[in-house]
């Protein structure tokens, strides 16, 4: 059985912004990260290989951002031209505590990835890693909680972006929900 070696990052805060929430005016975080961005995260880190990974959370909060418009709008004042760009207001769904498990091949690259921080899709959220790695089997991983995107295109998969990596080529996935993903940060009694 292969083993992981497995290290945990936190942060008070994350998200992911779907691929199809180009202009949306609702847009709640994605539960899963696409090959595309285990792949950023992989050349951020410079390991061989992120072979899985599980997310887990305590739940999202709604937050409203101001946005700007991608276009200018032309005006005149007297003899001079004024450049401005509508503001609109967009509300996040932003995941809260965000605990993510990446399972590397090899100690070194693990000992590389605990000595770094990573980013989901911005790059305000930040996660730490924990100084402890993990090692557990491919059979235990499948049973850790957590939301988890299987590459590959099956009959059960659905459509999860476009690959920036690969020429934009389509990617699928199934999302593996295993436990309860939602994290209870309810005080013991």
């Amino acid at each position: 059985m292969e083993q992981y070696y497995v290290v945990e990052y936190s942060g008070t805060f994350g998200f992911i912004k779907p691929w199809t929430a180009v202009r949306d005016e609702k847009t709640f975080s994605q539960q899963f990260l696409t090959p595309s961005i285990l792949e950023g995260i992989r050349i951020k880190l410079g390991v061989s290989a992120i072979l899985r990974h599980k997310l887990m959370h305590a739940g999202t909060s709604l937050q409203q951002e101001r946005t700007q418009s991608r276009a200018f709008l032309e005006k005149r004042k007297g003899a001079y031209k004024e450049a401005t760009r509508t503001l609109s207001i967009i509300s996040r769904g932003i995941m809260l505590y965000p605990h993510l498990w990446l399972a590397f091949p090899t100690l070194e690259d693990a000992e590389l990835a605990t000595e770094q921080h990573i980013c989901l899709s911005r790059n305000e959220d930040v996660l730490l890693p924990s100084p402890t790695i993990v090692t557990v089997t491919e059979d235990e991983f499948d049973h850790m909680p957590g939301f988890e995107l299987l590459f590959g295109k099956t009959p059960t998969s659905i459509l999860v972006g476009h690959n920036r990596y690969e020429d934009n080529v389509p990617m699928y996935g199934e999302i593996k929900i295993t436990g309860n993903p939602i994290l209870d940060l309810s005080p013991e009694l």
